[in-house]
């Protein structure tokens, strides 16, 4: 009995301090560095030059840029509202198919050089931005806030935005039809070069830098501005916020609008860069919750170094793998975060 005794007196055991080592931040970061090597190890052995990875990191830090606008609108959503918002892939889709719509509709202006788009494109941004987050907040309105009135679970508050995701992609086929398309057809992108060898387009610079904007503008909301701080309240406890005098009800119509707006700058700056199809929001939804779930759920910054990560991962992976598999890597890096850090890499034990 004294032996265990002083077993227990002397601290924790081995077995239980080697479970809290091998959950830490610091083990985490270490096991994403080692997948990153791991990956540059396959593609060289396939050959592939140091230049090319080098460049897919590149393209991986700018398709990590787009991933942190919808990954953050998607943290923001479940801090406040407690909503794991299927939709939002769906949302970023609209806001692309919505841009389309208006250049449909605008005369097409000369590219604003060295871009292959015109300020027609930039205005809609501006347009498409509050739309997509009305389209939002009206989802809550109509779905969500009858079923947060009823205190329902989480699972039917997922199985809602499913269908919500459904409704919104049933939309876009009716209107537009499953073929992919381009907001430009013909127009050149030349790459440019940055550095070693490294070529990019000026659209995907455009694409980063517009990004890191928008990150800028939002942390400039939630830090200095007193709706930030009442979104911070109410992400902390919304019963408590709400008897403190805050309004939550105007928390939760910002949240959308800011969410639902960044998810259609996402979906625009996406389409961009690629091709618009109606899948591929909900494609992007494993990427997006490995990015939320990776940073730590509810933390919009660590959703921006989640979504980075994951972008460079996914890059890098193409070096020997179809690209289609892209959502495929970003959802074996998830499996190994709740593995070994379930609560991610900005999270504390026993919770977020």
């Amino acid at each position: 009995m004294a032996r265990v005794l002083a077993r227990r007196a002397g601290g924790p055991r081995p077995s239980a301090r080697l479970r809290r080592a091998i959950g830490s931040r610091t083990a985490l970061v270490a096991l994403l560095a080692l997948v990153l090597v791991g990956l540059w190890w396959l593609a060289g052995a396939q050959g592939v030059t140091g230049q090319r990875l080098l460049s897919l990191a590149v393209r991986g830090v700018m398709l990590g840029g787009i991933l942190a606008l919808g990954a953050i609108g998607l943290t923001l959503i479940f801090g406040v509202l407690r909503i794991p918002n299927f939709a939002h892939g769906d949302l970023m889709t609209w806001g692309a198919y919505l841009a389309l719509f208006g250049l449909t509709l605008l005369p097409a202006g000369q590219p604003l050089a060295p871009f292959s788009f015109g300020a027609e494109l930039l205005l809609l941004l501006v347009l498409v931005m509050p739309l997509v987050g009305l389209t939002g907040y009206l989802l809550d309105r109509l779905v969500f806030r009858r079923l947060r009135a009823r205190r329902a679970p989480s699972v039917i508050l997922a199985m809602a935005a499913l269908g919500g995701a459904f409704l919104l992609r049933s939309v876009i086929y009716l209107g537009w039809g499953a073929d992919f398309r381009n907001f430009y057809t013909g127009r050149p992108r030349p790459a440019v070069e940055l550095f070693a060898g490294i070529r990019v387009r000026p659209d995907q610079l455009f694409i980063l830098g517009l990004a890191l904007l928008l990150i800028f503008l939002l942390y400039l909301l939630l830090e200095r501005s007193k709706m930030g701080k009442a979104m911070r309240a109410t992400a902390d406890n919304a019963d408590l916020a709400r008897i403190s005098g805050i309004d939550t009800e105007g928390v939760i119509r910002w949240t959308w609008l800011i969410g639902g707006g960044l998810a259609g700058a996402g979906g625009v700056m996406f389409a961009l860069d690629t091709q618009l199809r109606p899948e591929m929001g909900w494609w992007l939804m494993l990427p997006l919750f490995s990015s939320v779930i990776l940073g730590t759920i509810g933390n919009a910054y660590g959703a921006l170094v989640g979504a980075l990560i994951i972008g460079v991962v996914w890059q890098t992976s193409t070096a020997f793998l179809n690209p289609a598999y892209g959502p495929g890597v970003a959802f074996a890096v998830l499996i190994l975060v709740l593995l070994f850090r379930p609560q991610g890499i900005f999270g504390r034990p026993g919770g977020a």
